[in-house]
């Protein structure tokens, strides 16, 4: 359903999502939709039918969060990359179902590929609704790996923007420092021509020369399991020694974003602490002991992070990260959103990545590609991400 909703599309949808709840209930719904259908500015994403995650504040549309602090608490204005969509013609079919805050703590919602199976998280509604064919389109953002990691264990495309190049303003923050916008779609088609709306200075993006592939080799990699690692087979990249300290930025990362979320919650967690839950509330607990101190230091570090890795993409000529975009396939069982660690570093330094599918699992679930470009270079990323997808080719390289 890309340009029309009438109503026998929307009851499917509707019951289609019963057993696998990406999205968040809404009495009224069809009405809405057709509504909002008939309504739409002719623009170029006329009549398309989207999700927006749960953080994302939507006129006439409560946000939750994922949680069960009121909503009147958390309520704003409606989010600028909602607005920008929504300027364009798109219509919001719902919200989607996030984790507790876009942390931890898992929201109802299935894999759409094995219902037995976690969707990912945070951005686990607006995955799951692109994977079960609800939209072509959904919006998510990530502060860890919430936008790549559900994308790739649900099977569809996933695109973290660089960090600052789409408006976060009316979305939930979790932290500041991370918190980036991101897409998932059924193609990158769908995910360029939303990018081209939502990213301020958005040039397109033309590339006449295949890129040359670079693995980011070392204690980094190790984190993937060997099945997850079957992404590499058959692509002609450079081996490259990168995040030698893996487990210190791992740690890193995790103090700043808790340090933040401590932070932005001081508005209602004093209110409503006993709403929250284990999960959620241990980790603003344990931001509240961060120093401002060491809270300042890993923030500047992000930009010393990000030097480097593009130091070694001049050192090796190398024009695209690739790596497993999770460590494995979709864990069994919804009590977790899955490991986040494949996706940690990229965010922390702030640079855009997509995620392909790529291969099938032995479960028969989806093993994702994550490709990484430089800072800012969101443009030739996704020009990139359609060379490979439409033909999973081998880039070149040499032996170094």
């Amino acid at each position: 359903m890309t340009n029309s909703a009438p109503r026998s599309d929307l009851a499917r949808i509707e019951q289609a999502d019963a057993p696998i709840r990406s999205l968040m209930p809404e009495p009224g719904r069809a009405e809405r939709v057709e509504r909002a259908i008939a309504t739409a500015p002719d623009g170029p994403l006329h009549g398309l039918v989207i999700g927006v995650k749960d953080i994302f504040h939507v006129d006439g549309l409560p946000t939750t969060a994922g949680s069960t602090v009121p909503v009147e608490a958390l309520a704003g204005p409606e989010a600028a990359a909602v607005s920008l969509l929504r300027d364009a013609g798109a219509v919001v079919l719902g919200k989607t179902v996030s984790t507790e805050f876009a942390l931890f703590e898992p929201g109802p919602t299935c894999n759409p590929r094995n219902l037995r199976h976690t969707p990912g998280g945070s951005s686990s509604g607006s995955a799951a609704a692109v994977a079960a064919g609800h939209c072509p389109l959904a919006l998510g953002s990530q502060t860890i790996g919430s936008v790549i990691r559900p994308a790739a264990f649900c099977g569809v495309v996933g695109y973290k923007a660089s960090y600052g190049r789409i408006s976060t303003a009316g979305v939930i923050p979790l932290a500041e420092s991370f918190d980036t916008v991101g897409l998932l779609a059924s193609s990158v088609a769908w995910i360029d021509r939303a990018a081209a709306i939502l990213c301020a200075g958005w040039r397109r993006g033309v590339v006449d020369y295949l890129p040359v592939l670079g693995v980011p080799d070392g204690p980094y990699l190790k984190q993937a399991s060997d099945e997850a690692l079957r992404v590499l087979d058959g692509l002609a990249a450079r081996r490259v020694p990168l995040f030698d300290d893996i487990e210190a930025l791992n740690a890193a990362h995790t103090r700043l974003l808790s340090f933040e979320m401590a932070r932005h919650h001081a508005r209602w967690f004093p209110r409503f602490a006993d709403r929250y839950r284990p999960r959620t509330a241990g980790a603003i607990r344990s931001g509240l002991s961060v120093a401002d101190d060491d809270a300042a230091q890993i923030r500047a570090g992000r930009a010393n992070l990000r030097a480097a890795i593009h130091a070694a993409m001049d050192a090796s000529g190398v024009d695209l990260w690739v790596c497993p975009a999770a460590a494995g396939p979709a864990p069994e069982g919804l009590e977790s959103a899955g490991d986040p660690s494949m996706q940690l570093p990229w965010t922390h330094a702030g640079l855009p990545v997509v995620t392909l599918p790529w291969r099938t699992a032995a479960n028969g679930l989806p093993l994702g590609l994550q490709i990484v470009a430089r800072f800012m270079d969101d443009e030739r990323l996704l020009a990139w991400a359609a060379q490979l997808s439409g033909s999973a080719i081998s880039a070149k390289a040499d032996n170094h």
